[in-house]
């Protein structure tokens, strides 16, 4: 079985969200490790360290940290895709065996950025290849956290 068809076979998350700012603006929060750090991950796990080989063929990997139990995730992949400032694709993959997922499988997140006709950002967002329902349902919120998170970077950076 080859990836594409492992990742049909199993659950997809998709989320749309409209962000008041460029979309130049939302696709450097996006591409700068400097900037992801600032709002990368959920609010109940945070980012702690980003590194990034901003390429096609670069890796990807980012620490989570729990605050209040000090626990860490981290997650990594590869870069398969960068058209900017428009369109991110990239692998993605808990490390370790800690996540509540449990064994990691890899899976496929698409970054589409569209400018509106009043300037603001559309963010089409999907993750290929989810373990199943409970996984689904467990990065939606992680995602939908994490968006929040963006969102408000944005309006307190919006240079």
């Amino acid at each position: 079985m080859t990836l594409a068809e492992d990742l049909d076979s199993r659950p997809t998350l998709r989320m749309r969200r409209t962000f008041d700012a460029p979309r130049g603006l939302v696709w450097r929060a996006w591409s700068r490790p400097e900037i992801l750090v600032l709002w990368m991950g959920p609010v109940e796990w945070p980012a702690f360290s980003v590194t990034s080989d901003f390429r096609v063929g670069g890796a990807w990997r980012i620490g989570l940290k729990s605050p209040g139990a000090g626990e860490e995730l981290w997650q990594g992949g590869v870069y398969r895709e960068i058209v900017e400032p428009e369109r991110l694709v990239f692998t993605f993959k808990w490390e370790g065996d800690n996540h509540e997922d449990g064994p990691a499988v890899d899976t496929l997140v698409t970054v589409q950025l569209s400018e509106t006709p009043d300037g603001r950002t559309q963010m089409d967002f999907t993750q290929e290849g989810l373990k199943n329902a409970r996984s689904l349902t467990g990065h939606a919120h992680g995602w939908t956290s994490t968006a929040d998170r963006l969102e408000a970077w944005l309006a307190a950076n919006p240079d």
